[in-house]
């Protein structure tokens, strides 16, 4: 091979550590990724596995803070659940991944990126699309997908046990075989006995959040602080504390909410690629943030302006979830997002209660309330004989249409 480094995407999860060793036996010179973007685990620990396992260098990069304010900020200010209901965490972290990984490969002078990724699935697209868009002449190597790692490695039994052949540490079992990816966002399970949709997600899974009925039976109040969209502050006002770094504060958020029992959403969804798959999600700081910023749009954004927003963002979740964070129509729709949430300033204070998220109340210096011309006790700064002329020119339409139909039944 003339040029045989590759950067592989590498978690020191089970199918990433056979691959690597699957690679190194292929001729290739691995380069170990490891990106922090705020899992659990012993980064120490997987890059003595991997250099045991033949990698000639292992890179552990912290991207939390990049996570955060550049991928999930923009996804909430979006409002962007994929299918009404996911909150897009494991898809949050894909593009930020495969950028830092195009960019050691540049440093390295590497031709291939590799990554674990199963050809049914979404990840697969996540990276490769990233890898493609940042470098058009990158050359990828996705295992799953090639006929010589197919024919070896028929599912996670057969990695197993790759794994064991050759003294690869792993987590994994063949009696528990779930597959979970963790990241400051969410923690997704599935595989195994998941893959029945019909069975109960047993507790001993959910490894994120409470259960609801083994949260606190004092509720937990809290502030946020809004500006230009993106939170700024959240204070616990049960305690007093408060945080304004991103990080921090996201970091607090996912506390709060995993201690009360919030962001758990077990669903079957449609995959990219045409499979349906069920997962389990744990999203708990994110499932409160959802809330908060939603209600803080109610009272600062103008109601077109909203409803434009609105029809930008179930296309916004659909980008970003089916990979496709670096392209002309994502950046367009950015832009647009970012100059909606120009106004969106203000606070919401929420009550966190045993796996529900209440809104208390909320104010804006940007606020387009006026309580004089909503009040029921109020008559001033509202002729409300105007509504007489505004319903009968919207009952036009209806009345013509009335008309015709009678016309037709009695024909």
């Amino acid at each position: 091979m003339k040029n045989n480094k590759v950067v592989l995407a590498y978690s020191g999860g089970l199918d990433t550590s056979v691959i690597l060793k699957w690679l190194v036996n292929k001729g290739y010179e691995v380069i170990a990724y490891i990106a922090d973007v705020g899992q659990a685990g012993d980064f120490q620990k997987a890059k003595k596995k991997a250099l045991k396992a033949g990698a000639t260098k292992v890179y552990i990069e912290d991207l939390k803070k990049e996570l955060v304010t550049d991928y999930i900020f923009p996804i909430f200010k979006a409002n962007a659940l994929y299918e009404g209901r996911y909150l897009l965490g494991t898809s949050a972290a894909r593009p930020l991944i495969a950028k830092r990984q195009i960019e050691i490969a540049a440093k390295e002078g590497a031709a291939y990126v590799s990554h674990g990724a199963t050809g049914k699935g979404n990840d697969q697209v996540r990276f490769e699309l990233g890898y493609y868009a940042l470098n058009p002449k990158i050359k990828v190597i996705a295992p799953w997908k090639t006929e010589e790692f197919l024919s070896e490695f028929k599912g996670r039994t057969d990695l197993i046990n790759y794994a064991k052949a050759h003294n690869i540490e792993i987590s994994s079992t063949i009696a528990k075989p779930y597959s979970e990816d963790d990241n400051l966002l969410h923690i997704s399970h599935e595989a195994g006995i998941l893959e029945d949709p019909a069975h109960e997600c047993a507790e001993d899974i959910y490894s994120k959040t409470v259960s609801p009925e083994k949260a606190p039976n004092t509720p937990t109040k809290i502030k946020i602080v809004f500006k230009d969209g993106a939170p700024v502050k959240v204070t616990n006002l049960n305690t007093g504390k408060s945080e304004t770094d991103p990080l921090k504060l996201f970091n607090m958020l996912n506390d709060l909410g995993a201690r009360n029992g919030i962001g758990r959403i077990d669903m079957v969804e449609n995959r990219f690629v045409g499979i349906k798959s069920r997962g389990v999600y744990e999203t708990p700081g994110g499932t409160i943030l959802y809330a908060a910023h939603k209600d803080i749009e109610g009272i600062a954004m103008d109601r077109e302006v909203m409803r434009l927003r609105d029809m930008f963002s179930p296309k916004f979740a659909e980008l970003v979830y089916n990979g496709f964070w670096f392209s002309p129509e994502m950046s367009f729709l950015m832009a647009a997002i970012n100059e909606s949430q120009k106004a969106i300033d203000g606070s919401v204070t929420l009550k966190l209660y045993k796996g529900n998220v209440m809104v208390m109340g909320r104010q804006s210096p940007s606020s387009l309330y006026n309580k004089d011309l909503s009040s029921m006790d109020i008559a001033g700064g509202f002729n409300q004989k105007d509504s007489e002329g505004f319903i009968k020119i919207h009952a036009t339409r209806l009345m013509a249409h009335s008309a015709i139909m009678n016309s037709h039944g009695n024909n």
